[in-house]
């Protein structure tokens, strides 16, 4: 399966039939590894690499977007080393479309695969992680399972926001809650996403969401609302990733999704920006600063009282902050960036709403898109 595809894919094509995979002496749905690319040359090596040791895969389709970087290069030198290796390139972006989402269907059109499995370019996949996924997807006959993968933190801004978005993240998009079936919760990691193909068809693929900024979320919905059934896990085990190399994207990644993943609900978005910036950083100041504003005389009895209630207030949140992080796979000792984090992600979430209500457009990986209120 080597070699280069020009242009894009014909959607409306069918896809034929291949024979299945073998895993353990069992007879598996072949996969069809799906990897999006735009300028990636500090990671797609590490991560066509980690798939293609995976059990149970049939092809990796690897979408090189317009790239100007060395992903080309790179990609036709892991060629010669990956035989289930094929390089799919896209010259042009249709209008109407969203980059990865018009990438992504590219390579779907063309997989032979029983499963997709639809994963970013940044990502690691740990040994044997495929098929445990896979396993557990045809176990509770899900229609599509997503993860959210571990993050990889070596910056102190890393550190600080990350934990703090996949948090507040987990809060409004329970796991519970997306993998009930009598639940409308819907979500999905775009880092990670295996579905069925003829699920994938029903739903209408990403043609359907062809415009959505939040593809993965939007893919997520569409599948849950024609019957599907969705499996939404933590997924540190599995798969690990670091998501921006910079500061700057960072900033500008998350102000892209961070309004739409809190529904849109400027509210909503108002209330956790308040909540984490008062609450874990100005109030306890103000705690502690009271004493120091108040008459001389009753300084010393107010100063305890002041300092009693700003360590109690800073103790409390740091252990459940602490237990939150457990919960997803981050280290703990990441709580003491707590405070810092809860500082910039409510920075974050008023950029957002700012780009969204007000600014009208949104800028990502060298693409300007209109900043609508739709997911």
């Amino acid at each position: 399966m080597n070699g280069n595809k020009q242009n894009q894919a014909n959607f409306g094509e069918p896809v034929l039939p291949v024979e299945t995979c073998k895993v353990n002496g069992k007879t598996k749905a072949p996969v069809s590894v799906i990897i999006p690319a735009r300028n990636e040359e500090a990671n797609i090596a590490r991560s066509v690499r980690s798939v293609s040791r995976q059990r149970g895969i049939c092809e990796i389709l690897v979408v090189d977007d317009q790239s100007q970087d060395r992903t080309a290069e790179i990609l036709a030198g892991l060629s010669s080393e990956i035989p289930l290796l094929r390089t799919i390139r896209i010259d042009s972006l249709p209008e109407g479309w969203t980059g990865k989402a018009h990438a992504v269907a590219a390579a779907a059109a063309e997989a032979q695969g029983e499963w997709l499995l639809f994963t970013d370019a940044d990502t690691e996949h740990m040994p044997g992680s495929l098929e445990q996924l896979l396993e557990r997807a045809e176990a509770t006959r899900a229609d599509l399972l997503s993860i959210s993968p571990g993050q990889q933190t070596p910056t102190w801004w890393e550190k600080a926001v990350l934990p703090r978005a996949f948090v507040e993240l987990a809060k409004l998009y329970r796991f519970e809650d997306v993998s009930d079936t009598h639940s409308p919760q819907a979500a999905a990691n775009g880092q990670y996403i295996l579905i069925r193909r003829s699920t994938y068809q029903k739903a209408g693929g990403h043609e359907a969401g062809r415009h959505a900024i939040l593809e993965d979320v939007d893919l997520a919905r569409r599948v849950k609302q024609s019957g599907g059934r969705l499996i939404f896990l933590p997924g540190h085990a599995w798969v690990q990733t670091r998501m921006y190399q910079s500061f700057q994207e960072m900033w500008s990644g998350w102000s892209k999704n961070f309004y739409l993943l809190f529904r849109q609900d400027l509210a909503l978005l108002l209330e956790a920006a308040f909540r984490l910036a008062i609450l874990n950083g100005i109030l306890p100041l103000l705690l502690f600063l009271l004493p120091f504003f108040l008459r001389t005389s009753q300084g010393g009895a107010w100063l305890l009282v002041g300092w009693a209630a700003a360590c109690t207030l800073l103790a409390a949140q740091y252990w459940r902050f602490r237990r939150d992080l457990e919960r997803l796979g981050y280290s703990p000792s990441l709580a003491r960036y707590g405070p810092l984090g809860s500082g910039l992600f409510a920075l974050l979430l008023l950029n957002s709403a700012r780009i969204y209500r007000w600014s009208g457009h949104v800028h990502w990986k060298g693409r300007v898109y209109a900043a609508k209120e739709s997911a």
